[in-house]
């Protein structure tokens, strides 16, 4: 009877650090799992480890807000997040597992006459693109959040918002599991509390990694850290033009069912959503110091509740349960860092800033597809490395929502 209720482990146990892979991947992330997951079911490349120095999904993978969007600015930056938005709908079925993704809907709200034009302006790019995503107006808003304050009590009273359907929430320590799941039936290597100390380079080659289990050989290696990609780069004598700072976000108390889209403001620097367990999720722009901490401040609890309830004034008497800090990466042009780098063999997946965990599905097949073709995807082509040298660059600050 015992083993009728005896619980699967999730993956194996991790085995012995081999001294050679095909593949190694830095950071065991959901890019960096997804990677996995997509050179082994796409290509069957399974002789790939996977470092991680803490747990997998410790660090941005499992601080972030599980928004899911695809309402760019850019054509470039749209049609990107446009591919992985469709993967993640089908995401849960193809992983058996259930990532609690909920459609719900996007409202980025607009405050002024220059936030309707901006508005417009992604919605135009959007449509040309087949994404749903349109302006809508009060009598609208009101219907799919009737606890807004749509009134001109505030002081910046929403005028219009642009509203974007497939938008959405998914559980993001679930995408982290289901994708080490699958990669470890695979034959993938999970190595966790393995830190990688230094990348190997030989006559502008890359050769491995040193860490602190020993050294490993691998013709290919993969820089997926959020927060950390200009310290690896470093590490393989590459300069990358990203800065680091810390995001913050709180949770309330939970509370019945009652938000049914995601609210955006970029007029007040804060975003609402509602979690699958009741709680009031909020967060806002990234801090404007470079730094490694990830606490979280009295300063960002006051001004960002603050702003929150001028869009839900009724949560005023709501408790804070928890709040928590990551880090991002962000790039001059707000888009990721995306490919090739001047030592063969080293890939950067990086940059992100705040939109990385929207894009998981996708990053894992153009990068698996690249690993295994040595040819950049068409998709990820206008992210490289060299864009910011050759000046063609994807500004993707327009759609940067609250964070930026």
């Amino acid at each position: 009877m015992r083993d009728i209720f005896r619980v699967r482990r999730m993956w194996r146990p991790r085995a012995e650090l081999k001294d050679r892979y095909d593949v190694v991947i830095i950071g065991g992330g959901s890019h960096g799992l997804a990677t996995a997951y997509y050179l082994a079911k796409n290509h069957g490349i399974t002789d790939v480890a996977i470092l991680e120095k803490n747990y997998i999904g410790s660090g941005a993978a499992g601080r972030n807000t599980t928004i899911v969007r695809a309402n760019y600015r850019t054509p470039e930056g749209a049609e990107f997040y446009k591919a992985s938005v469709k993967l993640y709908e089908g995401l849960g079925a193809e992983l058996d597992f259930n990532l609690l993704f909920s459609q719900q809907g996007h409202l980025t709200l607009a405050h002024s006459d220059r936030g309707i034009i901006t508005a417009n302006e992604r919605a135009e790019v959007n449509k040309l693109l087949g994404i749903d995503s349109r302006v809508i107006y009060p009598d609208e808003i009101r219907k799919l959040c009737p606890q807004l304050d749509l009134s001109d009590r505030p002081a910046f009273p929403i005028m219009a918002a642009l509203y974007h359907p497939p938008g959405g929430v998914i559980r993001h320590d679930a995408v982290v599991w289901a994708y080490a799941r699958q990669a470890d039936r695979m034959g993938v290597a999970i190595h966790q509390g393995v830190e990688v100390t230094g990348v190997r380079v030989d006559g502008g080659k890359v050769t491995g990694v040193s860490t602190s289990a020993g050294d490993v050989s691998a013709p290919m290696v993969v820089s997926a850290t959020a927060g950390w990609t200009s310290e690896i780069a470093r590490m393989a004598g590459i300069r990358v033009p990203i800065t680091t700072h810390p995001l913050q976000a709180f949770v309330t108390e939970p509370l019945k069912p009652f938000l049914h889209a995601i609210l955006v403001s970029a007029t007040l620097h804060v975003y609402v959503s509602q979690t699958d367990r009741g709680e009031v999720l909020i967060g806002s722009e990234i801090e404007p110091y470079s730094s490694y901490a990830q606490d979280s401040t009295l300063d960002f609890l006051e001004v960002t509740a603050e702003h929150a309830l001028e869009l839900l004034p009724f949560l005023s008497r709501v408790k804070v349960m928890r709040a928590w800090g990551g880090l991002c990466d962000v790039s001059p042009d707000y888009s990721p860092i995306m490919g090739t780098t001047e030592v063969d063999g080293f890939l950067i997946d990086g940059g992100w800033g705040t939109y990385g965990f929207k894009a998981t599905p996708i990053v894992g097949v153009t990068m698996a597809e690249l690993i295994h073709t040595g040819s950049v995807p068409e998709l990820i082509a206008p992210f490289a490395l060299d864009r910011f040298w050759r000046r063609e660059l994807v500004s993707e600050i327009a759609a940067a929502a609250v964070s930026h």
